[in-house]
C-alpha cells in the first residue's frame, strides 16, 4: 500500500502568487520579431509528433508578473531542508551568534581596562580603597590555591601528612606498649586473686563434702528402716491374702451349686420344648395334605380355562381367515384398476415424450442454423480488423521512422554540445593549473616568512618561560618555608620536622 510522506510539518502559500494580473510590456521590435517568426515546440509522443506554437502574448489576460528577486525568494522558501542542511544552517548561525558575543566581551574587556587604567591614575577613596585590599587578598588566595596544584607543592604536603602520620603512629605504638604493659601487670594481679578465690574455693568444696558424707549416713539408717517397715506391711498383706483366698474359695462353691440348679432348669425347659416342636410339626403335615388338596383344586380349574381359551382362539383364527380372504380379493380389484391406470399413463407419457423429441430436433436445426450466420459474420468481421490492423502497423512503422530520426538528431547534437563542452573543460583545466601553481609559489613565500616569524616568537617563549620558572621556583621555596614554620608551629616534633625538610630539598624541580 501507499503511503503519504511528510514534506513539511506546516504549509505556507506566499500571496504574491495570488497578486493582480498584470500585463506584459513587449517593445516594437519584440513585437514584429514574434510577428515574423513565432516559436515553435515540438512534441513527440508515443503515437504522433505535433509541433506548437508558443503565444506572443497572455491569452487568458490573467497572468502575474513576479520581480526575479521575488521568484527567487519564493523558491527558497518553498524548499524542504533536509536535517543535515538544517543542522548546517542551525550551526552557522549559533557560530555567528558566538562571533557576536566574543567580539562584544572583547569589548567589555577593553572598556574594563580603560577603566581601570583611568581609575590607577586617579586618587582612590576609602571605599575604593577596601575594595582593592580584598580584591588583592582574593588574588593572593587564588594564587595560594594554585600554587596548591603544583606537583611540588602536592609532594610537600604529601611528605607533611606522612610526616604527622609517622608521629601519630609513633605515639600510637608508644601508647600500644603502654598499654601493653598495664595489661600485663593487670594480668598478674588478676592471677593473684584468682588463686586466692581458688584456695577458698577448695575450703568450701571440702566443707560440703563433710556435710554430704553427713547427709549419706543418715539417708542409709532412714532407709534400713524403711526396709524393715515395708517387710512388716508385706507380712500383713500375705495374711489378707490368705483369708481373702478362703472366702473365694465359698464363693466358688455356692456359684457352683447355682449353675447345677440352672442347669438343671434348662433341661426341664428343653423337654418342654421339644414336645411344642412335636405339636408343631404334626400341625404343619396336616397343612401340607390340606395345600395339596387345594393345588389339585387349581389343577383342574387351570385345565377347564385352558381349554376354553383354545376354543375362543380357534373361533378367532376362523374369523380372520375369513377376513384375510375378504381383504385379498379386494386387493386384486385394487390391482387391477392400477395396471389399467398403469397402461393408460404409460401411452401418454410415449405421446408426450414423441412430441418433445419433435420439438427438440426442431431447436437443433434451428440452432445450426444460427451457428452457421454468426460463424460467417465472425469470418467478415475478423477479415476487416486484420486489414485495419495492417493499416495501423504501416501507420506505426512511419511514425517510429519519424521518432528515429527525431532521435539521431536529438544525439548527434548533444554529442557536438559534449564535445564542444569537453574543449571548454581542457581549456578551464589548463588555466586553473597555472592559478594553482601561482598560488603554490605564494603559499611558500608566505610560509618562509611565517617560518622566520615563529623562529623569533619561539625564542621569545623561551625567554619568558625561563623567567617564569625562575620566578614559579621562589614562590615555591617561600611556601615551603611557611608550611614548615606552620608545621613546627602545629607541635611536630623536630625530628620530623627536619625529616621533611630534608626529603623536600632532594625534590625533583618541575618541568615548565
Amino acid at each position: 500500500s501507499r503511503r503519504y510522506h511528510t514534506r513539511a510539518p506546516i504549509s505556507h502559500v506566499d500571496e504574491m502568487l495570488f497578486g493582480s494580473p498584470q500585463k506584459v510590456q513587449f517593445s516594437t521590435n519584440d513585437q514584429n520579431d514574434l510577428m515574423k517568426t513565432p516559436e515553435t515546440i515540438r512534441i513527440i509522443t508515443k503515437d504522433l509528433i505535433r509541433s506548437l506554437k508558443v503565444p506572443g502574448k497572455d491569452p487568458s489576460g490573467l497572468s502575474v508578473i513576479l520581480h526575479p528577486s521575488e521568484m527567487n525568494r519564493i523558491m527558497e522558501e518553498s524548499q524542504t531542508l533536509s536535517k543535515q542542511e538544517r543542522g548546517a544552517i542551525l550551526e552557522a548561525k549559533t557560530k555567528e551568534r558566538q562571533k557576536a558575543m566574543d567580539s562584544a566581551e572583547d569589548r567589555k574587556v577593553q572598556i574594563r581596562l580603560a577603566d581601570m587604567s583611568r581609575k590607577k591614575n586617579q586618587g582612590l577613596s576609602d571605599l575604593e580603597a577596601e575594595a582593592q585590599q580584598r580584591a588583592q587578598y582574593l588574588l593572593e588566595k587564588a594564587n595560594e590555591m594554585r600554587m596548591e596544584q603544583e606537583d611540588e607543592v602536592k609532594k610537600l604536603n604529601t611528605l607533611i601528612v606522612g610526616a604527622q602520620c609517622q608521629a601519630v603512629l609513633d605515639a600510637q605504638i608508644a601508647e600500644k606498649h603502654q598499654i601493653h604493659k598495664e595489661l600485663q601487670e593487670e594480668e598478674r594481679r588478676l592471677d593473684a586473686m584468682m588463686e586466692v578465690d581458688r584456695r577458698q574455693a577448695l575450703e568450701e568444696q571440702d566443707h560440703v563434702n563433710e556435710l554430704n558424707k553427713r547427709k549419706r549416713v543418715l539417708g542409709k539408717l532412714h532407709i534400713v528402716k524403711q526396709i524393715q517397715e515395708q517387710l512388716d506391711q508385706r507380712m500383713l498383706q500375705d495374711e489378707v491374702r490368705a483369708q481373702e483366698g478362703e472366702q473365694i474359695l465359698k464363693d466358688l462353691e455356692k456359684l457352683q451349686m447355682e449353675e447345677l440348679q440352672t442347669l438343671q432348669r434348662r433341661r426341664e425347659d428343653q423337654r418342654q420344648l421339644l414336645l411344642e416342636i412335636q405339636k408343631i410339626n404334626e400341625q404343619s403335615l396336616r397343612a401340607k395334605e390340606c395345600k395339596k388338596e387345594e393345588e389339585k383344586l387349581a389343577d383342574l380349574h387351570a385345565l377347564e380355562y385352558t381349554r376354553q381359551k383354545m376354543e375362543r382362539e380357534a373361533e378367532y383364527e376362523a374369523e380372520q381367515q375369513r377376513i384375510k380372504k375378504e381383504k385379498e380379493k379386494e386387493v386384486a380389484q385394487l390391482r387391477a384398476l392400477q395396471e389399467r391406470e398403469r397402461d393408460h399413463r404409460a401411452e401418454q407419457d410415449e405421446l408426450r415424450a414423441r412430441r418433445n423429441q419433435e420439438a427438440a430436433e426442431r431447436e437443433w436445426r434451428k440452432r445450426e442454423k444460427e451457428q452457421a450466420r454468426k460463424k460467417v459474420e465472425e469470418q467478415e468481421r475478423l477479415k476487416a480488423e486484420r486489414q485495419q490492423q495492417i493499416m495501423q502497423k504501416e501507420r506505426l512503422l512511419s511514425i517510429e521512422a519519424g521518432r528515429n530520426r527525431a532521435e539521431f538528431e536529438r544525439v548527434l547534437r548533444a554529442q557536438q554540445e559534449a564535445i564542444a563542452h569537453e574543449q571548454q573543460r581542457d581549456g578551464m583545466q589548463k588555466r586553473q593549473a597555472m592559478r594553482c601553481g601561482e598560488e603554490i609559489q605564494q603559499q611558500m613565500r608566505e610560509r618562509e616568512v611565517l617560518i622566520l616569524k615563529k623562529r623569533g616568537d619561539l625564542l621569545q617563549e623561551s625567554k619568558r618561560i625561563q623567567e617564569e620558572s625562575r620566578h614559579h621556583q621562589a614562590q615555591l621555596e617561600l611556601m615551603m618555608q611557611r608550611k614548615l614554620r606552620d608545621l613546627k608551629a602545629a607541635g611536630l616534633p623536630d625530628k620530623y620536622c627536619n625529616q621533611v625538610e630534608r626529603k623536600a630539598r632532594i625534590l625533583p624541580p618541575l618541568t615548565h
